[in-house]
């Protein structure tokens, strides 16, 4: 055993035996000192997978049928997939852009291109040629590792990188090749912990895809984090909803729960069904489940009556979760539905942690070893009340990416006044707990008061007509801007003047006067390919709209239309 493998063992067992204590888990966490190299998939990984026939990671398909492998088959799958990729010219340095799904493949891969020291980049498996060749372009990829069905993409992408598939396609290398070879241990790379390790691409909510570089220990050290936020523990069953591609998925579905020596469940679906859902996560004995809100909401209108299973945690993650969600679920099973925060830029940084007190509506408090503060956006100066949530980086944080590729004004922006900068904005309390307002370019004002469009769209949620909701602010000549929301509806609603009747009474009963919704507007939502809300899309085309360049979607309901409303 190595003295890296020593030390983070060690941190992440005083993590483990501080479980239910944040405040002591934040004075006393300290991040591990892992030595002039480390490499987490042959320093960790390797370390606990040897020899041990544990479930490492579970697939279940819609039909049923399932794959299992043990961390022991996963150590030399990955040995037998490195050696291949390295026959294959895949070396120490080299950007591998591995595009796939929820297959045991990808987990191979993962551990695979880490062991050679090459760099991953994550791919979804939704991006186009366009974007492909962005990513290719711009992260330098070297190689392509893509299933049959993806290929034909490729075609219209340029550049001098290696084709691997996943099967056999004419031009193309085929993995399963690698299968076949009789692979020993695959030697420590030498990489250093300021080595690249994972260049992630964004999901573009306000602007071009930025991205991110996260190095040897940035990701594998910082999710120790993340683990204590999701409280994992050695033998739990971890499903967490995300797809591949995005770090959401490298948090949840790889590096946490491996950290923690749990095993990985995935339940693959080709349309949501929420009994469905439910079903696997009581047959399997999943332990920990995390979702984005979308499907906690999905969720709670499915039934629950037949109870958690074995469930301990549950987590929501991507969006702020809304209080009436977190009522819904404690009401039903018992258990408390845990927010937390945190980007692609980062590891979990803010959280909801096992047995803290929680507080409806926040995030919970900075998790260990994590120098959240928030700052004033116009003195640049922290402050106690409300601010941009902001890393302060004279503590040198770990968990932190080195900054954006290729993008130096992007990163003297991020990273001026001494605070990596997030763009989100919070307020925090006297206790330390930080509640989410929106992106500071989401919020704006009308009629000189200060409007969070999540605030907002948390109540037009709660109303059984509304899916989805994005708020925006309309141009307005008396108010100079006023609230309006583009909504999705229910099955079952119209788009007419009743629903619009209903909603903006609802809102007007549910928020104060100075947050009132004056105009709706039924639309689909835009989103980006990770299906977050491009707000500043719909911001845009408002203010299109009121310069007469363009016409509005549909129709627009405006609280004036309805006398009934006034008073």
């Amino acid at each position: 055993m190595t003295t890296a493998t020593e030390r983070y063992r060690e941190a992440r067992d005083h993590l483990l035996s501080l479980r239910g204590d944040h405040t002591r888990a934040v004075a006393e966490f300290r991040w591990p000192d892992v030595g002039p190299t480390f490499n987490w998939a042959v320093d960790w990984f390797d370390v606990i997978a040897r020899g041990n026939d544990r479930s490492a990671l579970v697939i279940v398909e819609e039909d049923g049928t399932s794959q299992i492998r043990s961390f022991a088959e996963l150590a030399g799958r990955s040995d037998q997939v490195a050696a291949w990729l390295a026959s294959q010219g895949v070396a120490k340095g080299d950007p591998v852009l591995l595009m796939l799904g929820n297959q045991v493949e990808l987990w191979d891969c993962m551990l695979a291109v880490m062991k050679l020291g090459a760099v991953i980049m994550p791919t979804t498996t939704a991006a186009g040629p366009a974007d492909l060749a962005d990513r290719i372009a711009r992260g330098g990829a070297r190689h392509v590792v893509t299933n049959p069905d993806q290929c034909a993409k490729f075609d219209e992408v340029p550049g001098g990188y290696s084709r691997i598939a996943v099967g056999e396609v004419p031009g193309w290398a085929d993995l399963r090749a690698a299968y076949e070879l009789d692979a020993e241990p695959t030697p420590h790379p030498g990489t250093a912990p300021a080595d690249r390790l994972l260049l992630y691409f964004t999901s573009g909510t306000t602007s071009r895809p930025k991205l991110v570089e996260h190095t040897q220990v940035s990701y594998p050290v910082g999710h120790l984090a993340t683990m204590f936020w999701l409280g994992l523990r050695p033998g739990d069953v971890h499903l967490n909803i995300s797809s591949p591609g995005w770090a959401k998925h490298a948090w949840s579905c790889f590096f946490s729960p491996w950290i923690a020596e749990a095993t990985v469940f995935i339940y693959n679906y080709t349309r949501f069904d929420a009994a469905a859902l439910l079903g696997q996560l009581r047959t399997n004995r999943v332990t920990t489940f995390c979702a984005p809100p979308t499907v906690w909401r999905m969720l709670i209108n499915a039934d629950l009556s037949g109870g958690p299973g074995s469930l301990r945690e549950v987590i929501g993650a991507g969006e702020p979760l809304n209080p009436e969600v977190i009522d819904q679920v404690a009401k039903a099973w018992g258990l408390t539905l845990r927010d937390g925060y945190g980007q692609t830029e980062m590891t979990a940084a803010v959280g909801n942690t096992p047995g803290s007190v929680l507080k409806p509506g926040s995030m919970g408090r900075p998790l260990p070893g994590q120098p959240v503060v928030l700052v004033d956006p116009i003195t640049g100066q922290r402050t106690d009340e409300e601010g941009e949530i902001c890393f302060d980086l004279s503590v040198h944080p770990l968990s932190l990416m080195t900054g954006y590729q290729g993008d130096p004004e992007r990163n003297a922006e991020a990273m001026a006044g001494g605070w990596y900068h997030t763009g989100d904005a919070a307020s925090i309390d006297a206790d330390g707990y930080i509640t989410y307002v929106g992106r500071t370019d989401d919020v704006f004002k009308a009629s000189d008061f200060k409007i969070s469009p999540f605030e907002l769209e948390s109540v037009l949620i709660e109303h059984p007509a509304v899916v989805e909701a994005a708020v925006v602010p309309a141009p307005d000549e008396l108010r100079l801007a006023v609230p309006k929301a583009y909504l999705m509806l229910a099955p079952g609603h119209a788009p007419d003047a009743d629903t619009a009747r209903s909603i903006l009474a609802y809102a007007r009963e549910h928020l104060q006067p100075w947050q009132r919704v004056r105009r709706i507007e039924f639309a689909e939502l835009p989103k980006t390919i990770s299906g977050k809300i491009r707000r500043v899309e719909l911001r845009s085309r408002e203010e299109q709209v009121a310069n007469g360049e363009i016409t509005p979607i549909g129709q627009e309901w405006r609280d004036d239309m309805f006398p009934e409303l006034k008073g």
